[in-house]
């Protein structure tokens, strides 16, 4: 049975209050509300830590719960639960998917939280918080540091019972090294990752240059570094969005042919695209050959793991030609993707387009003001303490009357106000007296006061030079830079190419056998030319490179590969066919390179050092290697793919090699504790490729060859650059300095040389050694230019400091090439490059 209920009549002095309210003006208001929350509050990071608000609690969290790098995991619902409970109380799956990203090393540049457990793939997602624990990386205790001493403002959360920081102090330039991705109302955000050595070397060039160009700035970062690698093709995209804000660049994967079985080919891929897993791609292949819009694949197997990384092999039929499968497959699934930058962050509390120096500029900005807090926080801190101290003293030179004047008052408030008035202390110093345990009324805790209070002072000297030289505030913001770098900076994982290489299907027959020249550039690009006199001067000078190997062949011909492990590579020149394209570059020298990845498999740490002509006749290789052993190889062409020169020792490798022309050249060894020696060729007897070599230089215990090469001593310069052996390699600039090769006598082979550079304090190793024709080139690992100082005069002399880190030197390529065939000169034509 159903029961009735009624409603009781409203009382005799109810009034409703009704407001009319126009539907349009509540729409309004109310989206704007909204459109606010999100902007602010969750999709749009802030230019100076370049962490969402939902990051950045996680961050500020897991640092207040002690889940720091040096402590064990926790579960990830318990760092969850506190974030959502305290500060951002918008659901935990929101938390949690920001939390895994800052875990994954495909996704961040530098991940900020080290995951323990199954955090996902490029395809998959995620295990649940309750089966994942993390806890703070590295990195992220670089954001936090120093947050407790007055270095940010603290805001209300939600319920106003906790406090956040609005900003974290963020050592690291983190919107543009792990770069963004947000939608908000109205707006969105796209900002690709860049490489963190490159990123600091520009803002350490920004604080002593304010005003430094896009093109200066470009010197360092020359574009993005996708944590999957791959390539970048076309620049023009990139620049754009540095100057505006605004722009897109295609992202290709590295691929290359191999011999999958004795007798089929396959495409191997090793890298993506940002963003694009295995799994988009077999399906996207597969649903082309299905539809037959993709012909020629016989089976596609995914062979990634752990140990060896990505591994997708792509089996390529019979009488279909691996190359010209490669350029469909970039044209018609995910291996080749575009990626749209849009860098808006909010500055000051509002939302900005902002071009890569205003991004720049906003970071440096924050560290000052974080440098400059903490200084003046630590300096009232280190003036509390010396009070203190003082006070301490004092009572320690009269321990007797403090201790009478103690003891015969009548309760701890007259002894206070007895202290103040006969020793003049204050009322703190008075209360810490006091309080003062009796252990430290000894001699030894007198001196150990003495030298605190040094010490003290020497701190409060140093942090008000900080405060008052503005001078002096950007040499700590630019040394703790790259103090930073040196410890959170990895090598460059991207290859950025000019312009997209075309696959060339046609057979090697149709094409002329004209003379060409075969280039290798210090990023590891090749490129085919006519002649080697580009525009730029110098000699094949570019603005991103420089050309360390040369070799003169025929389009039809075939050159040799030298790799560190003592290989050569035999290499067809038809195949660098597949790069003659235009460049969407100003730039003709960035016309069709093609990186060496794509032709010649190289194992894990193995590294091409020269190119070599495969010539049957002549004097031959010479190869030095890092233990000081030289060898000269008899010229010997094997009818193999590959094949070793020299029989290596366990743990030594070669470090340089050179194709001889004439025998007589000059053989140039130098080593890591600042030793050049040299000798002519013609003092090493020629083996054959199963002899070790003989005694080059004598080395001293711990030492090393950084550098063996071959040049022609007439106007020749040795260029070295010192630094410190602790420093991760590729962070520490060091101090460069150019000498004329003439100023070091020649010694005999298998001695040690003379000194070729002074180390100052702090340097204890040469970071890099060339010696060769003059003019010389540097790069950085990027490839930018690096500028060197004038020759000097004084071979045992110091450096200067260098603007980046050094990777590479090199010469004038037609130098090198006119001097590996006497008698011949090279054309001088600008044609640019082919291939």
């Amino acid at each position: 049975m159903a029961r009735r209920t009624t409603t009781p009549p409203p009382p005799d002095d109810f009034e409703e209050h009704i407001l009319d309210t126009n539907i349009g003006d509540e729409m309004q208001s109310s989206f704007l509300e909204y459109a606010y929350s999100v902007i602010y509050s969750r999709a749009l990071p802030d230019a100076r830590d370049g962490l969402k608000p939902v990051q950045r609690r996680i961050l500020y969290t897991m640092d207040e719960m002690g889940v720091r790098p040096d402590r064990g995991h926790v579960k990830s619902a318990r760092v969850v639960g506190e974030v959502m409970g305290k500060l951002h109380p918008h659901g935990d799956g929101a938390i949690y998917d920001a939390l895994v990203r800052m875990a994954q090393p495909w996704s961040m540049r530098l991940p900020m939280i080290d995951g323990h457990g199954n955090f996902g793939s490029p395809d998959d997602s995620p295990a649940a918080m309750r089966y994942t624990e993390c806890r703070m990386a590295p990195a992220a205790a670089a954001m936090t540091a120093s947050i407790d001493e007055d270095t940010v403002d603290f805001k209300p959360n939600y319920d106003s019972r906790e406090t956040e920081p609005v900003v974290l102090p963020s050592a690291i330039p983190n919107l543009i090294v792990n770069g963004t991705t947000g939608i908000a109302v109205g707006m969105a955000t796209n900002i690709a990752p860049h490489n963190l050595v490159e990123v600091v070397q520009a803002l350490r060039h920004m604080i002593t240059s304010p005003k430094a160009s896009l093109d200066d700035l470009m010197r360092f970062i020359p574009g993005p570094d996708l944590p999957t690698g791959g390539k970048i093709v076309g620049l023009d995209g990139i620049r754009d969005a540095y100057e505006t804000g605004r722009g897109v660049f295609k992202m290709r994967a590295t691929a290359r042919v191999e011999a999958v079985t004795p007798r089929k080919k396959g495409i191997v891929v090793t890298e993506l695209p940002y963003g694009v897993g295995t799994e988009r791609v077999i399906e996207r292949i597969k649903a082309l050959v299905l539809s037959k819009k993709l012909q020629g694949i016989s089976d596609i197997k995914d062979l990634t793991d752990r140990s060896h990384g990505l591994r997708l092999v792509i089996e390529v039929k019979n009488g279909f030609v691996p190359e010209a499968l490669l350029e469909q497959l970039y044209k018609l699934t995910p291996m080749e993707d575009s990626f749209g930058i849009n860098t808006v962050a909010l500055v000051d509390g509002q939302p900005r387009t902002l071009g890569l120096k205003e991004l720049l500029e906003v970071f440096l900005g924050h560290r000052f003001d974080v440098v400059r807090r903490r200084s003046a926080f630590r300096r009232t801190k280190a003036a509390d303490r010396l009070h203190l101290v003082d006070g301490l003293l004092l009572a320690i030179l009269d321990i007797d009357e403090v201790i009478q004047v103690i003891r015969s008052s009548d309760n701890a408030a007259a002894a206070k106000e007895r202290l103040i008035d006969i020793f003049e202390l204050s009322e703190i110093q008075a209360d810490y007296i006091l309080d003062m345990p009796l252990r430290r009324l000894t001699k030894f805790s007198k001196l150990e006061l003495d030298k605190e209070r040094d010490e003290l002072l020497r701190t409060i000297e140093q942090l008000d030079a900080i405060l008052a030289d503005e001078k002096m505030l950007r040499k700590v913001v630019s040394d703790e830079l790259a103090e930073v770098a040196k410890t959170y900076g990895t090598p460059r994982r991207t290859v950025l190419l000019g312009a997209a290489p075309a696959i060339a299907a046609a057979a090697s027959v149709e094409l002329a056998d004209d003379p060409c020249f075969v280039l290798l550039s210090s990023t590891g690009l090749l490129a085919r030319t006519k002649d080697v006199e580009m525009p730029g001067g110098g000699g094949a000078r570019t603005n991103h490179d420089v050309t360390v190997s040369v070799v003169r062949t025929t389009k039809r011909g075939e050159i040799g590969v030298l790799t560190n492990r003592g290989r050569l590579v035999r290499l067809s020149v038809v195949d660098l066919s597949n790069a003659e394209l235009p460049s969407t570059s100003n730039d003709p020298n960035l016309k069709g390179t093609l990186a060496l990845s794509e032709l010649v498999v190289l194992d894990k740490g193995e590294r091409a050092l020269a190119l070599t002509s495969l010539a049957a006749e002549g004097p031959g290789l010479a190869l030095g290697t890092r233990d000081g052993t030289v060898k000269r190889v008899n010229p010997e062409v094997l009818n193999r793919d590959e094949w070793d020169v020299i029989s290596l020792k366990d743990g030594d490798e070669v470090v340089g090699a050179v194709e001889l022309a004439t025998g007589a050249e000059t053989l140039c060894f130098i080593t890591t504790d600042a030793q050049l020696l040299h000798f002519t060729a013609d003092a090493v007897r020629p083996q054959g490729r199963s002899g070790g070599g003989i005694a080059g230089v004598r080395l001293t215990s711990g030492e090393r060859v950084t550098f063996f090469g071959a040049l022609d001593p007439t106007e020749a310069v040795v260029v070295t650059a010192s630094g410190a052996s602790t420093a991760l390699p590729g962070t520490e600039a060091g101090a460069v300095k150019v000498t004329p090769f003439s100023e070091y006598p020649a010694k005999g082979r298998a001695t040690g040389g003379v000194r070729c550079h002074r180390f100052l304090k702090g340097e204890d190793t040469l970071l890099t050694a060339w010696a060769g024709a003059a003019p010389a080139r540097a790069a950085a690992a990027s490839g930018a230019p690096v500028d060197l100082p004038e020759a000097t005069g004084r071979r045992d002399g110091s450096g200067i400091p260098a603007a980046q880190p050094i990777a590479a030197v090199a010469g004038p390529v037609a130098a090198a090439v006119a001097g590996a065939v006497p008698g011949e000169e090279p054309g001088a034509s600008t044609e640019g490059v082919e291939g």
